[in-house]
């Protein structure tokens, strides 16, 4: 049984689309699934035809997390301590966060526990204004996961991250945008369209430079400034030796849009 379906579809450049495809549970994951998008995002992450990876949910959400019901129930699953079951989860979210892609959610309804920070775990987030956001952990009897602890506080502040995280209220796209959880709000009918369009954007970026982009942002709360600007140097000492960066000299002189190669 396949838990999600992926289709790369031409622009210019590859953009690739990682559907949940459980809709009937609101796209809730099992313990496999874990393991399967670690793979589909590791493999993504390689693929220099890609440019851009779109994440959603089949139908009308995003996805509700784990999928509880499912715990214990295969009786052909091999059993796992329950570390490791977690350690499968803390996989899932570094694959997708680490990933040198342009990331986007595209989130047109439930986003909530693990499925609310995967959401985090993207470089865009794109919501419907049907789309609803949650740290649903408390209400399950558990704690946050997949990345929420280390995501939420450094996009919303600690207190903020306190409040969504212990209460676990339900949060409307309207406030979730307030909050900086989300980056785009748009009507149901045009979300695909807007989603498209950042794609688009996307792939049309110099893919080794915004990779390097991305990973400085990633370490920025870890690292000191001093780590940073030689990150920085490093990245850009290895920026001016490709021809991306030729191609966009030429671009500005002859005034037009460059067409950059990824090398």
């Amino acid at each position: 049984m396949f838990f999600y379906g992926r289709n790369t579809r031409k622009s210019k450049w590859n953009i690739a689309t990682v559907t949940i495809n459980r809709p009937e549970v609101k796209n809730a994951v099992t313990s496999k699934m874990w393991d399967d998008l670690t793979a589909i995002f590791t493999k993504l992450g390689y693929d220099d035809s890609v440019r851009a990876v779109i994440v959603t949910g089949a139908g009308d959400d995003f996805c509700s997390g784990a999928d509880v019901s499912a715990m214990g129930k295969d009786e052909n699953a091999v059993k796992l301590h329950q570390l490791e079951a977690m350690r499968k989860v803390g996989d899932c979210c570094l694959s997708l966060f680490n990933m040198p892609k342009v990331t986007i959610a595209r989130v047109p309804g439930i986003a909530v526990g693990a499925g609310m920070n995967m959401a985090l775990s993207c470089d865009l987030v794109v919501a419907s204004v049907n789309a609803r956001f949650s740290e649903i952990f408390a209400k399950r009897g558990l704690s946050v996961d997949f990345g929420g602890s280390y995501l939420l506080p450094r996009i919303v502040g600690l207190q903020k991250a306190k409040e969504l995280v212990l209460l676990a209220d339900v949060i409307s796209a309207s406030e979730a945008d307030r909050m900086g959880i989300v980056n785009y709000v748009v009507d149901p009918e045009e979300l695909d369209a807007k989603v498209n369009e950042i794609a688009e954007k996307a792939s049309a970026g110099p893919p080794r430079a915004l990779a390097m982009s991305k990973a400085l942002l990633n370490r920025s709360f870890s690292n000191s400034l001093t780590d940073a600007l030689d990150q920085e140097g490093t990245a850009q000492t290895f920026n001016f030796t490709t021809k991306d960066i030729s191609e966009a000299m030429r671009a500005f002189k002859e005034k037009r849009t460059p067409d950059f190669k990824g090398w």
